[in-house]
């Protein structure tokens, strides 16, 4: 796939310039969608901009979200008559709006949207991540219509986690495409 196909939705305060994200931007040349306010995420207005920058592009998108940006992709698919626009999408580390300590400041993103994704998603998670516990990850993959990979004891699948350039999230992601493509 062309790389410019490709396009990483950050999640809640952007991703640094040590997560694997902005890493993939620099090796391979992926999109970052850019969001208004990093700090103050509203779903509405995050949505909003996913399908405009969707609807901007000549061809259909495959999608990295990484922990809010998961919760994105679904709510974007649960509104958009646009989802065509997208082929796929590698689900990192979903974030739990629903947490009691996370709903003051994520307010506008419960309750999360539980629908089968239209479009292939393999949703990445760990089992000692602070922002979701593996039942709800495991949920979460379940209702989207995900394949489910465990991923172990990897935190919040971030910078913290020491992955680098994570190699093997980006095999999973070339394996999800090449099997999206047959």
């Amino acid at each position: 796939m062309n790389p410019v196909k490709i396009m990483t939705l950050p999640g809640w305060q952007d991703s640094g310039p040590l997560h694997w994200q902005s890493r993939w931007e620099s090796l391979y040349g992926y999109r970052r969608l850019q969001q208004h306010d990093w700090m103050r995420p509203l779903r509405g207005d995050w949505v909003a901009q996913l399908e405009e920058t969707l609807l901007r592009r000549d061809e259909p998108a495959v999608l990295v979200a990484h922990s809010l940006g998961c919760l994105l992709v679904a709510s974007w698919a649960a509104c958009s008559h646009n989802s065509h626009l997208v082929k796929a999408a590698l689900l990192v580390a979903p974030g739990d709006a629903e947490r009691e300590e996370l709903r003051p400041m994520l307010a506008s993103w419960s309750p999360i949207a539980l629908q089968c994704l239209p479009f292939r998603s393999v949703l990445v998670a760990s089992r000692n991540d602070p922002y979701c516990t593996d039942t709800r990850a495991r949920l979460f993959a379940r209702e989207w219509g995900a394949e489910y990979v465990d991923y172990g004891y990897k935190g919040h699948i971030n910078a913290e986690s020491e992955l680098g350039d994570w190699p093997e999230g980006h095999q999973l992601l070339m394996d999800m495409i090449n099997r999206h493509q047959n």
